[in-house]
């Protein structure tokens, strides 16, 4: 254990009670045994508290006084962290025993790497895939590898990828300290993809993991209109302050149907709560630019990377 590195485990949670058991017992299960959890509770009121507190007290708590969102409470949670490794995990998964020690070698081998991200699979089809690693579309919009298809073996390869989802990755401590923890002012949805660009443009790879296997209760603590509000909002900030200039004028195009194709779809389905609340945030985005872009002077300063290399990791429409 002393030749192991610490991995600080973090666990975001808002009214989780009835997934964290779950969660917990299997990181009990980890062969990885430098571990530290961290269960950032955000302001929970259905005993999430409480049941840490009777069943699990080798667990840190971290109770927050209101609601800070997924981006508030792992920062939260990164601040107390002990470890040279944070692992991002949802409440609503299970991981395999596994899991940990494959997102760890992943990185000890590939030093270039400031972040590992493993296979994500549904909790109730576990033959098929959620995630196999992000990917970063030429029209500007987060997408996950593999998403809804059975996995038969065809992301078993270890690779580069743009990023992981943060209900399931781990990052070096180093590279945080680098680029920055995450942008509170998502709040929820899309923060990870902007951590993910901000690492690229500093120079740091993700490296894709495939034996590091996690189940995950697809939006179960999460979703709805409150995801299609902070997705229609946050997607637009990603694009405004992360993409390089000269890739942005290269899809522009690309970049302006896409987004106009999802408020059509949205005008369309408008009696749903959910097409609303998607137009809403992206009027969100919009009405912010000005604001945005002032930060974007500051994230493009950071960049390191090539542009080629940065243009080779979009996933190109046909």
């Amino acid at each position: 254990m002393n030749d192991q590195p610490l991995v600080s485990v973090i666990i975001p949670n808002w009214n989780g009670a009835r997934y964290l058991p779950a969660c917990l017992e299997a990181l009990h299960r980890q062969t990885w045994a430098a571990m530290e959890i961290i269960v950032v509770d955000n302001a929970s009121s259905d005993g999430s508290q409480a049941l840490l507190q009777r069943d699990y007290p080798q667990v840190r708590l971290e109770a927050l006084a209101e609601n800070r969102g997924f981006a508030g409470g792992v920062n939260a949670g990164i601040r107390v962290a002990r470890g040279e490794i944070i692992a991002l995990l949802n409440n609503d998964t299970e991981a395999e025993p596994q899991w940990l020690a494959e997102l760890v070698q992943a990185l000890q081998a590939h030093p270039e790497a400031g972040a590992a991200v493993g296979k994500l699979k549904l909790f109730d089809r576990r033959d098929t895939l959620q995630s196999a690693g992000d990917s970063f579309r030429s029209d500007g919009l987060p997408a996950m590898r593999g998403v809804w298809q059975q996995d038969a073996g065809q992301y078993d390869r270890e690779e580069y990828v743009f990023g992981g989802c943060g209900g399931a990755v781990a990052y070096r401590r180093t590279m945080l300290e680098q680029i920055g923890l995450f942008d509170e002012k998502f709040f929820f949805s899309c923060e990870d993809v902007d951590l993910a660009w901000r690492a690229q443009l500093a120079g740091w790879r993700c490296i894709y993991a495939p034996r590091a296997v996690v189940y995950h209760c697809l939006s179960a603590t999460g979703g709805g209109v409150t995801a299609s509000y902070y997705t229609g909002r946050n997607t637009l900030w990603v694009i405004a302050q992360d993409i390089p200039g000269p890739i942005l004028r290269r899809h522009w195009r690309e970049i302006v149907s896409a987004q106009w194709r999802i408020t059509r779809d949205a005008l369309r389905a408008w009696r749903g709560a959910a097409a609303r609340a998607r137009l809403r945030g992206q009027l969100a985005g919009l009405l912010s630019l000005p604001r945005i872009l002032g930060q974007r002077r500051a994230i493009q300063a950071t960049r390191r990377a090539d542009l080629d290399y940065l243009e080779s990791l979009l996933e190109k429409l046909p």
